[in-house]
């Protein structure tokens, strides 16, 4: 637990020093260390600390393994609830398996991000089955009558509802085609069991409640916005993170919550300041600025502060190597919103930048990333020698983020945002007709139409969602626009409580259209939209529903 304090106070350095000494001798110790190295790979997504978490995971597997009985736990289902031998288990072979487990866990994760073929696939599958079956094991001894709770009881039953209430949340949220597939093997989600497990876990004094309310804060700040319908329960992640940044007024991790916090209710110079603050706060991880630098790219992007939205993008491009394409895709984007007056900061042009995007290409684990490859597709067009220019890509980047949610909650950064759209509509109609006037103006009738609704224009945010499913048949390239208008209006029909002409919406967003750019990300928020639609009334940003219910 010091060597925890030690880096939740930014003392990153002093935290690994304390647990390294004794990784080879303590489960904890070992799997506390392997943690926070694996916590910098995936910031950086740089291939040498992939390598060197996935290496130190191993050797904390490995010592937890001396310590486990013979038969696991995974392998002897019937030792854990039906036999008479739960006494075999000692208190410290118990703690061996939930340590185990979460090594598991971890590794499978980093084998995702560091090999590109399909045996690291099969290889961090069958890790991740392993894991689920040790956690489901685990938790049906604590229901069992004969567990009997050991001298650390605590942080053994905070271990099993971290990794219950963390598989069963994830796996909520997947979409139904994965889910069925993923049944049929032996997994299970529930969104309500995930969410009580995780703050059972948070509330109780063990080793594992910060790991747990760190997931809830993920869950309530980004998760449901980028993957679900932009309905987070931002009350309950004011309510989690107020102990830890009383405790730790300076920890970078906190204050990078709490900026993402005053983003979503709409206090955008708050979450400008606490952005600052983190950075401020500590030298030793970079990455933690570059994580402030993305959301400070978005706060100016919402402010319409282009000249400072291109200034972190640009900071990220040269500092960040997580996607050099979208980070060079944003800097053309920024730059195309400038005025004629406006000069170009490092003497950059947007179309040369647009150029090179294609050519930035990274691949993760076999694939690259959905947005870098929403990127690549939109800067082909400046390809040609007389490039047709894009009408707002910052915008439309922007609710690929889902951040018309985010400026949702501000009425005058709304307002500000459809002044803009509408003089590019302007624009757009000022410009010769070519063969993508059709994609450009229906991309500006899905942003529009959300700042319509948000503003509480209800009837015609409706009519600019039906126009591009009206005008289908004229999209040329933008496929992706056609589904995902069909989910915004199912959202304006939710908010109507108009349920079963949403839920109808969504199955044809499902069923009807494939192949398009972020087809995984709309079917992840189809999939949150139809549980919404299917479940208790919920009442928004401002609903504690969403997260016991």
């Amino acid at each position: 637990m010091a060597a925890l304090d030690l880096f939740l106070s930014n003392k990153f350095s002093d935290a690994l020093a304390s647990l390294q000494a004794k990784t080879k001798d303590s489960m904890y110790h070992a799997l506390t260390y392997a943690t926070i190295l694996e916590m910098q790979a995936m910031m950086t997504f740089d291939p040498q600390d992939i390598m060197n978490a996935g290496n130190t995971m191993k050797e904390a597997q490995a010592t937890c393994q001396k310590f486990r009985k013979k038969s696991t736990v995974a392998d002897s289902i019937n030792n854990l609830v039906h036999r008479q031998s739960l006494e075999n288990f000692t208190e410290e072979e118990i703690h061996a398996e939930i340590c185990y487990a979460e090594c598991l866990l971890q590794r499978a994760a980093l084998t995702f991000l560091q090999d590109e073929n399909m045996v690291s696939f099969i290889k961090g599958g069958i890790k991740v089955r392993n894991s689920y079956q040790t956690y489901r094991e685990l938790d049906s001894l604590i229901q069992s009558p004969h567990y009997v709770k050991g001298e650390n009881h605590l942080h053994f039953e905070g271990g099993v509802k971290l990794g219950v209430g963390a598989f069963n949340l994830t796996l909520s949220m997947f979409p139904a085609r994965i889910l069925r597939l993923l049944e049929f093997v032996g997994f299970s989600g529930n969104k309500e069991r995930g969410l009580l497990q995780l703050q059972e876990g948070a509330s109780s004094y063990s080793f594992r409640s910060v790991l747990c309310t760190m997931l809830l804060l993920c869950y309530h700040t980004f998760m449901t916005f980028v993957l679900g319908t932009g309905k987070g329960n931002v009350e309950e992640a004011e309510r989690l993170l107020k102990p830890y940044l009383a405790r730790y007024p300076k920890g970078a991790i906190f204050l990078f919550f709490a900026g993402r916090i005053e983003t979503l209710k709409g206090n955008i110079d708050a979450a400008v300041n606490r952005y600052e603050e983190c950075c401020e706060a500590q030298q030793y991880w970079k990455q933690f600025h570059h994580m402030c630098y993305w959301e400070l790219m978005w706060c100016f992007t919402y402010k319409r502060q282009w000249k400072m939205a291109f200034f972190y993008a640009d900071l990220l491009s040269k500092e960040n190597t997580w996607s050099k394409a979208t980070y060079i895709y944003m800097k053309a984007s920024y730059l195309s919103m400038f005025g004629p007056d406006d000069c170009s900061p490092f003497g950059d042009n947007e179309i040369e930048l647009f150029r090179i995007v294609p050519s930035l290409k990274l691949k993760i684990a076999g694939k690259s990333l959905p947005t870098e490859k929403f990127a690549i597709r939109k800067a082909r067009r400046y390809l040609s020698s007389n490039p047709v220019p894009l009408p707002v890509p910052p915008l439309e980047m922007m609710y690929i983020w889902n951040g018309y949610a985010v400026i949702g909650q501000c009425p005058n950064l709304t307002e500000g945002m459809l002044e803009t759209l509408i003089e590019a509509e302007e624009a757009l109609a000022r410009s010769s007709a070519t063969e993508l006037l059709a994609d450009d103006q229906c991309v500006i009738k899905l942003l529009k139409g959300l700042c319509l609704k948000h503003l509480g224009k209800i009837s015609e945010a409706e009519g600019h969602f039906n126009y591009i499913y009206l005008n289908e048949k004229k999209i040329k390239y933008d496929h992706y626009l056609i589904p995902n208008a069909l989910l915004e209006l199912a959202l304006l029909y939710l908010d109507q409580d108009r349920r079963e002409e949403a839920i109808k919406l969504l199955e044809r967003a499902k069923q009807n259209y494939k192949n398009y750019s972020m087809e995984t990300r709309t079917h992840f928020r189809i999939q949150a939209a139809l549980h919404q639609a299917k479940s208790a009334p919920e009442n928004g940003m401002h609903s504690g529903a969403s997260a016991v219910s």
